[in-house]
């Protein structure tokens, strides 16, 4: 595998803690966006992005900064993965929708964005995040199936391991 980072935006935690597991399964750092600059960019050939969904659908806060440097730095020759954390009760009609938000940015600074997951098995009534019938990166819900935690993050590293 090559170089891999984990770069997240988390407000309450539930981001940051998923971001660590991930990391810690492909022994890899996790590092909070604020924290990101053009040098972690330069220096890892794949950034697993992962970002909260607040508001109506955004992205966390920390992450608009983050964007800027992403693009200002660009990504030509870099694999991009995502994961996005949502409450598919509460918010159902926006569910993971910051998610969409890192996936335009990184296709737009030229990464090779990675595809995502299918919808089946998620329960929710709408997603900017879901293209093409598919989330584009893998969608959580720790509000309400964090029992499902576990299991779609392990499937969803054995579908992009190959690519990294």
């Amino acid at each position: 595998m090559k170089s891999t980072i984990v770069i997240y935006g988390s407000s309450t935690g539930s981001c940051q803690s998923i971001a660590e597991t991930i990391a810690s399964k492909l022994g890899a750092e996790a590092i909070d966006v604020a924290n990101l600059d053009n040098d972690v960019i330069a220096n890892h050939d794949n950034l697993i992005l992962g970002t909260s969904t607040w508001g109506a659908g955004e992205m966390q806060d920390d992450w608009y900064d983050g964007v800027k440097t992403l693009k200002a730095a660009g990504l030509a020759g870099k694999t991009v993965a995502l994961f996005g954390c949502g409450d598919s009760e509460s918010y159902c009609d926006t569910f993971c929708g910051g998610m969409k938000e890192l996936y335009d940015a990184a296709v737009e600074a030229g990464a090779n964005v990675l595809p995502g997951v299918s919808t089946e098995g998620y329960t929710f009534d709408d997603s900017d995040a879901v293209v093409d019938g598919k989330f584009v990166g893998l969608a959580l819900d720790e509000v309400n199936e964090d029992d499902k935690t576990e299991e779609r993050v392990d499937a969803w590293l054995e579908a992009i391991k190959p690519s990294l």
